[in-house]
């Protein structure tokens, strides 16, 4: 099963994600890639591919500039003893790309920021020379963004507004990795929990502390943690990235490497390597490990727990089920069945809690042998149509997405199966 395992022990940025799939390129993929990239159309937009070593360690800088610029944001040196914050004597230039939250001003060279909305961008993506596939994926990013955005200042998708600048670099990162994940076409994609720093980071409205509002919106429900490296490790843009293509966040998979990219940040961290590591390999057919949480109930009605279903998956599970069962004094009963990871069991069991009659709870660890499953967009005659492909242990299955054929079937008068031969005529 073909991998890849993405390091974020040093956080995420889109540039550093993009230089460290690039080097898993071979050199005429590489050349090839960074031409597609400098003729997407984004105007004044210049990319590059540029060699930066990091503690010894050899690796690649991805640099998008605007009209020659490059743009950057500013962590904030904390001073306790002297009750103030202000920006380090020897400025650090941030290596991460740049979304509407992140924006300074420069006095040595000021910019004249213009502003776009969402469907602004939606207009230029719509228009870059790419797959229907890379583009869905970049819309879907960019609406990651725009969502943390909206919440972080209060407000709806449709009224951010980004500056054009930071825009166009995002817009070239997201697009940048969403093509190399294309050339790359990972079976599976595993992603460490997030490093995301500390301290505090000067942007365009003001000190923010890490991770930054929109970043910590975008991680909620990806493991992440701070620690001792003062600064910004992960930006709204790297995490959007890592959460849309991420298969799961868990440690390294057993896996036999073939390839190792360096994805260089321009930051030092003194004695810590600011960099991003990706590696590329075969992992074997996938095992996980799972909790399964049990418990019967003979005083609950069918609707209450079609209800309390609901609930249990958005605390977290993966699986939920009931067995008809008969109890003490031969009452007839449930018995629940609730699978989760590990990490979601706290609130799965205080969703069982408090949604059932329940007063005790079995638990089981369980180990599962489970197909790799990723979601690729289908262009269609009815529009973007998502299929779910199912891989391992020698057997390769393909479904189209139930809610694509149940909005088509709507739109048209016709039932579902009608539409899901017809895709799939033209298919073959």
């Amino acid at each position: 099963m073909k991998t890849l395992y993405i390091d974020c022990g040093m956080g995420a940025a889109g540039d550093m994600l993009n230089a460290a799939l690039y080097e898993l390129l071979d050199g005429e993929d590489r050349k090839a890639f960074l031409a597609q990239m400098n003729a997407l159309g984004l105007k004044d937009v210049t990319v590059s591919a540029d060699p930066m070593t990091k503690c010894g360690i050899a690796g690649t800088h991805f640099t998008v500039k605007i009209a020659g610029e490059e743009e950057w944001t500013e962590d904030v040196e904390e001073h306790h003893d002297q009750g103030h914050e202000h920006a380090p004597d020897h400025e650090h230039h941030h290596d991460h790309e740049h979304d509407h939250d992140h924006h300074h001003d420069h006095d040595d060279h000021p910019h004249h920021h213009h502003h776009a909305s969402m469907r602004d961008v939606e207009e230029i993506v719509r228009g870059m020379p790419v797959s229907g596939r890379v583009r869905e994926d970049v819309l879907s990013v960019y609406t990651l963004i725009a969502e943390a955005e909206a919440h972080a200042h209060g407000t709806t998708v449709s009224e951010i507004h980004f500056h054009e600048v930071g825009q166009k670099d995002a817009i070239a990162d997201i697009t940048g990795v969403c093509l190399l994940m294309e050339r790359l076409h990972p079976d599976e994609v595993v992603v460490s929990p997030v490093h995301v720093g500390s301290g505090k980071v000067r942007c365009a409205h003001g000190i923010l502390p890490v991770p930054a509002p929109a970043t910590a919106h975008i991680l909620q429900g990806v493991p992440s943690y701070g620690g001792e490296i003062r600064g910004e490790l992960c930006t709204p843009t790297g995490a959007a990235l890592l959460k849309h293509f991420a298969t799961r966040f868990d440690r390294m998979p057993q896996m036999v490497i073939e390839k190792a990219g360096y994805g260089m940040g321009r930051k030092d961290f003194g004695a810590y390597a600011n960099c991003l590591r990706i590696l590329l390999g075969e992992a074997e057919d996938k095992t996980d490990e799972v909790t399964e949480l049990l418990c019967n109930m003979d005083d609950m009605t069918a609707e209450q727990l079609g209800f309390a279903y609901d609930r249990f998956f958005e605390a977290g599970a993966i699986e939920v089920y009931t067995q008809s069962i008969f109890m003490k004094k031969n009452r007839p009963g449930y018995l629940l069945s609730v699978m989760c990871r590990e990490a979601d069991k706290d609130k799965v069991l205080r969703a069982i809690f408090a949604h059932t009659t329940s007063i005790g709870v079995r638990e089981y660890r369980s180990l599962r042998h489970v197909l790799t499953r990723r979601i690729e967009t289908l262009e269609t005659s009815f529009g973007p149509v998502r299929r779910k492909i199912s891989e391992g242990y020698g057997t390769r299955r393909e479904k189209l997405e139930y809610e694509d054929l149940s909005r088509i079937a709507l739109e048209k008068g016709t039932g579902i199966e009608q539409i899901r031969r017809e895709i799939e005529e033209k298919l073959r």
